[in-house]
């Protein structure tokens, strides 16, 4: 029952995501912008403070590694273009399909896991994973960013000149 539950959270949250990344594509982005969801999800981590929570070494690097897998799919649909000299999130169709894809596979993983792992550390086994997840694409996001904006400043200083 619990499973079943946390997936429906886990649908909600991607709804979430995609409408966010929705409106976040017609406003201009920002540095900002890109690194403050890593670290407003980092005080998720105070669950591992209750011992329900906590996962092995093994369990730990088990989630981060696909985290980081699946943080490639993520990198690959996010990029900047430069729309009215400001910097904006480009729109990728295949966002959405890969989000969606991404979590068919987090239930599928869950529902199966379940069965053989403790509740609790499949929850924090969970967050390592979306949290490996997160950090490498908003990691790539920013470095994009800057490099558009290097290229943005270097040509406007260029017509100026």
């Amino acid at each position: 029952m619990i499973t079943v539950i946390t997936s429906i959270f886990a649908v909600l949250m991607a709804l979430f995501v995609l409408f966010i990344r929705m409106r976040s594509a017609k406003k201009p982005a920002t540095a900002k912008k890109i690194i403050l969801p890593p670290i407003f999800m980092s005080t998720g981590a105070l669950m591992f403070i209750h011992p329900f929570f906590r996962v092995s070494g093994f369990q730990i690097i088990e989630a981060l590694l696909v985290g980081m897998f699946f943080s490639i799919f993520l990198i690959k649909t996010s990029s900047f273009e430069v729309r009215d000299d400001k910097i904006y999130l480009k729109r990728s169709k295949a966002f959405v399909f890969i989000l969606i894809g991404l979590l068919i596979v987090r239930i599928i993983m869950k529902s199966f896991l379940s069965s053989h792992i403790d509740i609790g550390e499949l929850s924090g086994m969970f967050w390592i994973l979306a949290f490996g997840m997160i950090v490498p694409w908003r990691i790539s996001m920013y470095r994009s960013f800057q490099k558009v904006q290097h290229k943005l400043n270097g040509s406007n200083n260029n017509v100026l000149t």
